[in-house]
């Protein structure tokens, strides 16, 4: 299947590429003629790195992305040690609007903070057997009146507490408890296995194929059973 040549647009910390997947056909029953078409759709893969664009912005890339169809893909490829919260809501709130349930993200190396949190926004989570995730707590600064200062952080504790806790506690990749924890400073490190076993990761690429993040514990598990035989 050809795919043509994809477009790029970058702002100073990410890379947005853009190619066109031509009409496809799948044989369901050839006897019956009963075919299953798939229209042209395009796949918008974004690159993300830190969060923390102070030229140029997000404009153009956020200006493309609203021009995504119905069938349109968003492929996110993470390798990011956190950055901007505020830039990161951007992200969330496009995703919603424009990729519903049509977005995949793969933690290329790693994501820490907001790059972890990016990562949990996508349907489909895949990883890499050397992938690492870390969730803590915001950091925040504020200036201005006296007066005003306690008015705005407490604001903003509770619009970020809500959107902290709904990307990960509400899909159970952390305890109630351990939200708790973390808000109060503790950082939660997590290596592919802890990724799989939580539901962070969805599909893990293994030896060339991407499987399911269960099949892959299953793997590990039987790999385990076959050391320690050999060692006994």
């Amino acid at each position: 299947m050809e795919v043509k040549k994809p477009n790029e647009i970058s702002s100073e910390q990410h890379t947005l590429f853009v190619r066109t997947v031509p009409e496809s056909k799948r044989v369901l029953d050839r006897k019956k003629h009963i075919y299953q078409y798939r229209p042209k759709y395009k796949i918008y893969t974004l690159y993300i790195e830190r969060f923390k664009e102070l030229k140029r912005g997000l404009h153009s890339v956020f200006n493309e992305l609203r021009q995504a169809g119905n069938e349109d893909i968003l492929e996110i490829r993470i390798n990011s040690g956190g950055g901007s919260v505020n830039e990161g809501l951007q992200f969330y709130n496009l995703m919603r609007e424009k990729f519903p349930k049509r977005t995949h993200a793969y933690l290329d190396n790693h994501g820490y903070s907001m790059g972890a949190l990016l990562f949990c926004m996508a349907d489909r989570r895949v990883v890499y057997p050397y992938s690492d995730l870390m969730f803590h707590n915001y950091s925040w600064a504020v200036s201005g009146k006296g007066t005003e200062i306690k008015v705005r952080l407490d604001h903003k504790d509770r619009l970020l507490r809500k959107f902290f806790k709904d990307m990960i506690v509400e899909k159970g990749f952390l305890s109630d408890d351990e939200f708790e924890e973390m808000i109060i400073g503790k950082d939660f490190w997590m290596d592919v296995e802890e990724m799989c076993k939580r539901g962070v990761a969805t599909h893990v690429v293994y030896r060339h194929e991407e499987i399911k993040a269960k099949k892959y514990l299953k793997i590990l598990k039987k790999e385990r059973m076959q050391e320690q035989g050999e060692e006994d």
